[in-house]
């Protein structure tokens, strides 16, 4: 019977079975997106990040780590900091067995701190590692997003890092150290991450680039940086996304446009936009352009609203405001607008920085629903004081 079975399989079926085994493997190295495969696996690799990185490496030396607080904007290396520092704490055989993961986005509740991570914080320690480096005799769990945790299960977690501190040390990562309570800041050392310079992201990018074998143009990584704006993780993303829709072309700068998206290019360059727009060839290639630009203000709009800040009376002021927002310019575009102007102005650095305090009050008070028309007017009433002091 074996024999027959035999005798009636088909010359292609072990070729096929063979030939799906190797295109799904091939399919799953390549399928590893880009910020995985190059993500620092040990400190030396971190960058721009000298300081937090200086003090870590005194803690690993002595083998002990006190509860951490990493701040800071998303894509600095907040993860891929304490994952590389965990990794050289404990070597890649008790890794797995003395390290936590949780995304507090998903698991942010109260339940989670009561079951994973008090379970988790109550185990013994074991192990010791093979290549005879010193390991420390506690665990590490890392609570990813940590801001986004309820205030309930942020006063949970108190308790369970005071009762668990001789086996257990945490790490809280999170974009917004606001919104993690006080008695969880005072129990960590914080650590604030910053937003990547342009010349670092160039270089890595660079670097990723010609481990690829990918082509690219001076435009195409310049473009890269200033859509991430200072996020490393996005800029590796498009890039990856880049390389895949243009396989056989350079990664250029319109290619930047299409996959990180017109409208997310403009905010950057709104001026720049503008100007190229009346060209025929990029209305060609965009044609809904026109769209995303009819959210923009053009830079005369505000080159004028701003000589009547300077130089105007208050009266102008108010036809001015009032045509901009009856004309349906969203007032946080004109902000962000009015913010790179006011940047390059030459102004002093107090008059900037009472008109950027002014322009943050009045974006939190648009979030919050309040007449956008009333709150040009008081901005742009700033703009108008300071500029006559």
């Amino acid at each position: 019977m074996q024999a027959f079975l035999k005798g009636t399989s088909t010359p292609g079926t072990r070729p096929l079975k063979e030939k799906g085994t190797g295109t799904s493997g091939e399919k799953k190295q390549k399928s590893v997106p880009w910020v995985e495969k190059y993500r620092p696996k040990c400190m030396e690799d971190v960058v721009f990040q000298e300081e937090v990185v200086a003090v870590l490496k005194k803690t690993i030396e002595g083998a002990d780590l006190p509860n951490l607080l990493f701040y800071g904007p998303p894509g600095t290396g907040k993860t891929s900091t304490i994952l590389a520092a965990a990794r050289e704490l404990y070597g890649p055989e008790l890794y797995r067995q003395r390290v936590l993961e949780l995304n507090a986005s998903d698991e942010r509740g109260i339940q989670v701190v009561r079951e994973k991570v008090k379970r988790f914080a109550q185990l013994t320690v074991a192990g010791h590692r093979t290549d005879g480096k010193p390991c420390p005799p506690f665990k590490i769990i890392i609570l990813d997003e940590a801001d986004s945790m309820t205030n309930a299960a942020q006063a949970a977690l108190r308790r369970t890092m005071e009762k668990e501190s001789r086996t257990t040390r945490f790490c809280l990562i999170c974009n917004y150290v606001s919104r993690i309570i006080e008695p969880l800041t005072s129990r960590c050392s914080k650590f604030r991450f910053k937003p990547l310079a342009n010349q670092v992201q160039e270089e890595r990018l660079l670097d990723i680039c010609d481990k690829e074998n990918l082509k690219y143009s001076k435009e195409g990584i310049a473009a890269l940086v200033k859509v991430s704006e200072g996020d490393l993780r996005k800029a590796i993303t498009f890039l990856q996304s880049a390389a895949r829709l243009n396989t056989d072309n350079e990664i250029t700068e319109s290619a930047v446009i299409e996959i990180a998206g017109v409208s997310a290019f403009i905010v950057f360059h709104s001026s720049t936009m503008v100007a190229c727009f009346m060209h025929c060839s990029l209305v060609k290639r965009y044609p809904t352009l026109l769209t995303f630009l009819s959210k923009v203000v053009p830079p005369k709009m505000i080159d004028n609203l701003l000589k009547i800040c300077y130089k105007g009376t208050f009266e102008k002021l108010e036809i001015a405001v009032r045509n901009m927002v009856d004309e349906g310019y969203a007032a946080t575009q004109i902000i962000n607008q009015l913010h790179e102007a006011i940047i390059e102005e030459e102004l002093n650095d107090k008059q900037k920085s009472a008109i950027t305090e002014k322009m943050a009050v009045v974006d939190k008070c648009l979030v919050d629903g309040a007449d956008e028309y009333l709150q040009m007017l008081s901005m742009c009433s700033v703009i108008m004081q300071q500029a006559t002091e």
